[in-house]
């Protein structure tokens, strides 16, 4: 397996969601306007992805952490990007893989906060170093000691501490939508709010779910992964937002039914932990 190829493993474990969210209106089981996020982390957040391929000139190039950030300068503007350590010259023409963008992202070993950085696999065409720390920019974040690519992000971010939740879990859970959608039908029917509640006794067990897509991630470990709510839960405890996994496809925004296994406590690795998820759901409108 190549350098590039590696990496993009590294990256989609390691990366997992946090954040963007539509909300509705008051009427039910309505497409929504985006809404401010209720109970959100005030620190790093992951923001809407950009339009890609990002194309530009390198104006600005730094090394840390195991790190390579580079400032694109674009058409449409300035754009700092975190990939894999690689060698970039200020003025070489970069096309940057697509990615996931946070915001209030601290570097520890560049010792600055960027505002917004899209952590990116790669550049196009560009051969990754593995974090051997060659540039220099402090201890590199080594993906394979470190867990991935979402392991070296938190090593250089500080993002995760003892104790606390890794990305995937409530790290990377959608903030609340005002929403109202009706309970699916069926004996093994049930709402977001009770597939928490009853996890321990549902694990392994199929389930469906009625509810809205706020957030869809596309061939993730070769499966897509949506966000579903549908106005249950508690915020405030992470149990408004479920996560299921697909070969179907589905637009943010739509109310869907689903149906799978419920896995409880779920742990995929390198970041990838869920308290609840439904697995290799089926979905329909």
């Amino acid at each position: 397996m190549g350098y590039a190829m590696k990496w993009r493993n590294f990256f989609v474990s390691g990366l997992c969601l946090v954040t963007l969210v539509a909300c509705n209106s008051e009427k039910p089981e309505t497409k929504a306007p985006e809404q401010a996020a209720v109970g959100a982390d005030a620190g790093t957040k992951q923001a809407g992805e950009p339009a890609f391929p990002i194309q530009g000139k390198a104006k600005e190039v730094l090394h840390g952490g195991g790190f390579t950030y580079v400032l694109i300068a674009a058409e449409k503007g300035e754009t700092w990007v975190a990939v894999p350590e690689t060698t970039v010259a200020v003025g070489e023409a970069c096309t940057v893989a697509e990615g996931q963008v946070m915001q209030n992202f601290p570097s520890k070993t560049l010792n600055r906060t960027f505002a917004e950085i899209l952590f990116s696999p790669g550049l196009e065409g560009k051969k990754a170093e593995m974090g051997n720390g060659s540039h220099g920019g402090g201890a590199p974040a080594a993906p394979a000691a470190g867990g991935g690519f979402g392991a070296a992000m938190q090593q250089e971010g500080g993002a995760v501490g003892a104790g606390e939740t890794t990305p995937g879990s409530g790290k990377a859970v959608v903030p609340f939508v005002e929403l109202k959608i009706a309970k699916a039908t069926g004996e093994n029917a049930y709402t977001v709010a009770d597939i928490f509640a009853k996890a321990a006794s549902l694990n392994g067990k199929k389930v469906k779910i009625k509810a809205q897509v706020l957030k869809f991630s596309p061939q993730i470990m070769k499966k897509n992964w949506l966000h579903l709510q549908d106005g249950t839960g508690d915020p405030l405890k992470n149990t408004h937002d479920l996560v299921v996994t697909t070969l179907d496809k589905a637009e943010k925004g739509d109310i869907v039914t689903v149906e799978g296994v419920l896995a409880a406590n779920k742990d995929f690795g390198s970041g990838y932990q869920y308290d609840v998820i439904v697995e290799n759901v089926t979905i329909t409108r």
